[in-house]
């Protein structure tokens, strides 16, 4: 077959070419022949296609996401905003932190191992690239109902391939939360974080400037495996015949990440890199058209310099793999021998593959043949941008006016006390211990709050014990009920969770999980979702310092629930001052912090015990939760509270027995005079927290509260060896110790 040069295309327009196959539409294919004046090469048309595939251009989304950037000015901390591989804040001390959170959701039900362990390692290497040194990941997923075949097939496969993953590479997991639900029954969600720490000095950005420097690819030989993986995959709605498509699923190898990371560090500490971008979504057509798009000049490449694992690879299979492990570097000609020593010194495979000229296109060359000639932005930066219908669906009325509220409710003591073990013993409210026990939550040794805390917490300087939070939330019921209040629901959960272990919330990533934006009803949950963050985020003071949007999460016609994952970046000064959940020392009064409503809306109770999802979800009041977060941190701060909880998902009795069952103590409690004993127990209402106070702090803790006009009622003590409301019921912890850690096991063990 004759190579399709540049030469060749221009003087054959009328070639046929697979553009429909490749995921382009007719008009994006028109586009494409009218910024170049000819037709594409096979390559070119390879590297449009996946960098202007729904995952790698956001060409749905983007349109709303702007309102991120317009509405939350970047606050003092902010280093590196929206644009770049992650953002970076400011967390004092001469320190910068970058995180992020991305999804991996289609390659994982494909190949669960896999998909998920590659999701690990390509959000790692995304903080990397930042210049940072990667100190913990979290992992925030959603299955399938617990008891379906299929999870049995997902679950234990995603598990087993992050904590492979994460573990060889010595990282942390020290967050995230596990979510069972029907409708993500052929749509999981594997969204994967990663927190890295470096001084300011050391911040890196992707960009190609200086001609004559040198384009050096390092890092694992590029292979066919995850050909079209998350950047086509990701871009396409299932349909009932998959999972297929295996070979576009990237393949793993931690052990050549540590590698690569270890010899990274040292080219950033020895200051011999001038830009640099990982190789993830889109492989080689990314990294070369983005590197130059945020230069100052244009980019030359050799392609048949890049190592191959497999030498019948054609130039667009190469432009298009998704091989892990893999990034690129711009070095300085008098720099490049050092750089390339470092690399052989970790066994790591360095080429140079190009070079920055002083032009303006990205030119790609076959065995001497030119097979790409573009302007670097059109393919990285300038793809399609759609203004997609949307509408709030004809149903949406009928849910909402489906009352939580009406359903039947406990009559007596005992049926209370048997609802309570029913949900607490539910998939979604039971003990994870069964999969965070497979990850590795304390390597390093700075790990000082992980899993089931409120928020992961790690040390990042051991001599002042500065430290970071890092929290995962989103509720896809929630905002099924009302995306944009489902939406500000996630980030209020998350910056509540940062703030219960005593760190100030500074700023938020996301990863927006929704269906296909085909749809008019999806786009419609997408642009309130989008737009009830962004407000959100304006009232808290939170910059969102980047993320991910995954559509097409939807099989047929039935798309998942709308489930925006917020993350709450928080820091504090001392670790030593965090506050946990559990109830570690007997004689502690209890106090509820905030109002309780009888809001019953897409709870844990609606969905356990009658398998209902219906009515409006929690009201948000985001000025009440920056006051209970206020208070929460001047608690942890100044020794008033041991022990804080975040009242969410099941309500107050659930904080209570996870508190409870932590710290190895019971509580006796005394139900508010007035107060339903239900809705005391069960009701979700936001802007709340439980904790437990020394009686020598009492009086001053509660006149902060008071103070600052934060209603914080004493409802009971730490005491013995059962959950005890008084008139109503007792349940000795043995017994719910029971209820909460078998249901994982039998199910998925």
């Amino acid at each position: 077959m004759t190579l399709d040069t540049v030469k060749h295309a221009a003087e054959t327009p009328e070639a046929e070419q697979p553009w429909a196959e490749l995921g382009l539409k007719q008009d994006e294919y028109a586009r494409i022949r009218e910024i170049l004046d000819r037709r594409p090469t096979g390559a070119e048309l390879a590297m449009y296609s996946v960098m202007w595939s729904e995952h790698c251009s956001y060409k749905s989304s983007k349109v709303h996401l702007k309102q991120f950037g317009e509405k939350v000015p970047e606050n003092d901390a902010m280093l590196v905003g929206i644009g770049e591989n992650a953002g970076v804040v400011d967390v004092g001390q001469g320190y910068a932190v970058t995180f992020k959170v991305e999804s991996h959701n289609h390659p994982s039900y494909i190949e669960p191992y896999q998909g998920a362990a590659t999701g690990v390692g390509g959000i790692v290497r995304d903080i990397l690239a930042m210049g940072a040194r990667p100190v913990a990941v979290v992992d925030p997923l959603r299955f399938g109902a617990a008891d379906h075949p299929d999870t049995k097939r997902v679950l234990p496969g995603v598990v087993a391939g992050i904590g492979g993953y994460g573990n060889c590479l010595g990282l942390p997991n020290i967050g995230g939360e596990v979510v069972f639900d029907a409708c993500y029954q052929g749509n999981p969600l594997v969204n994967a974080g990663c927190i890295g720490v470096m001084k300011h000095e050391d911040i890196h950005l992707a960009k190609a400037s200086g001609a004559g420097n040198k384009v050096i690819l390092y890092g694992a030989r590029t292979g066919g495996d995850g050909i079209g993986g998350v950047s086509v995959l990701a871009s396409e709605t299932f349909d009932a015949t998959k999972p297929t498509k295996r070979p576009a699923v990237q393949v793993g190898d931690p052990f050549q990440e540590k590698l690569l990371i270890e010899c990274t560090l040292e080219v950033f500490k020895e200051q011999l890199v001038a830009g640099i971008q990982d190789l993830g979504g889109a492989g080689l057509s990314c990294a070369t058209s983005e590197l130059a798009s945020a230069g100052s000049g244009g980019m030359r490449v050799e392609l048949d310099t890049v190592p191959l694992r497999d030498s019948s690879l054609s130039p667009e299979e190469i432009l298009m793999s998704e091989s892990q492990e893999r990034m690129c570097a711009i070095v300085e000609p008098d720099k490049v021998d050092r750089f390339l020593e470092i690399c052989e010194k970790w066994d790591v495979i360095a080429t140079v593959i190009g070079e920055v000229t002083d032009g303006t296109r990205l030119e790609i060359f076959w065995h001497g043949e030119q097979i790409v000639d573009v302007p670097p932005r059109s393919v990285a930066h300038e793809g399609p941008t759609y203004h997609r219908p949307y509408a709030r669906p004809d149903w949406q009325d009928a849910l909402q006016a489906d009352d939580a509220n009406q359903l039947a409710r406990p009559t007596t003591p005992e049926e209370l006390r048997a609802q309570i073990l029913q949900v607490v013993a539910s998939p979604n409210q039971a003990s994870k211990a069964w999969i965070t026990d497979q990850y590795d939550r304390f390597v390093q040794g700075n790990t000082v709050l992980a899993q089931p805390e409120d928020s992961g917490m790690v040390r990042i300087d051991e001599e002042t014990n500065l430290g970071v939070a890092l929290a995962t939330d989103g509720n896809g019921r929630f905002a099924k009920l009302d995306p944009y209040a489902g939406a500000q629901l996630a980030l209020a959960e998350a910056y509540r969770n940062v703030a219960a272990t005593g760190a100030k919330p500074l700023a938020v990533s996301d990863c927006l999980n929704f269906g296909s934006p085909e749809d008019p009803a999806v786009m419609w949950q997408f642009a309130e979702a989008t737009r009830g963050l962004a407000d959100a985020c304006q009232t808290l003071g939170t910059p969102v310092t980047g993320g991910n949007v995954s559509l097409y999460n939807q099989t047929g016609e039935v798309a998942i629930h709308p489930t925006p994952v917020v993350a709450v970046l928080g820091v504090i000064d001392d670790v030593n001052r965090r506050t946990p959940v559990a109830f570690a020392q007997e004689g502690q009064l209890i106090y509820l912090l905030g109002d309780t409503a009888e809001e019953l809306g897409g709870s844990a109770w609606s969905q356990v015990v009658h398998e209902h999802l219906g009515g409006l979800p929690p009201k948000v009041d985001l000025e009440r939760e920056r006051l209970l977060a206020e208070i929460l941190i001047s608690a942890s701060r100044d020794g008033m509270a041991d022990a804080a909880h975040d009242l969410s998902d099941g309500g107050l009795i659930q904080a209570l027995v996870e508190s409870c069952l932590r710290g190895g103590n019971g509580a006796r409690l005394v139900v508010p005079e007035g107060v339903d004993p239900f809705v005391f127990l069960f009701s979700e209402s936001a802007g709340r927290a439980v904790v437990s106070v020394p009686r020598s702090e009492e009086l001053r803790f509660t006149d902060m509260c008071g103070a600052r006009g934060l209603p914080a009622t004493r409802i009971g003590v730490v005491d013995g060896d059962a959950i005890d409301v008084q008139g109503q019921f007792s349940i000795a912890l043995d017994e719910l110790r029971t209820a909460h850690e078998a249901t994982i096991p039998g199910l998925i063990g």
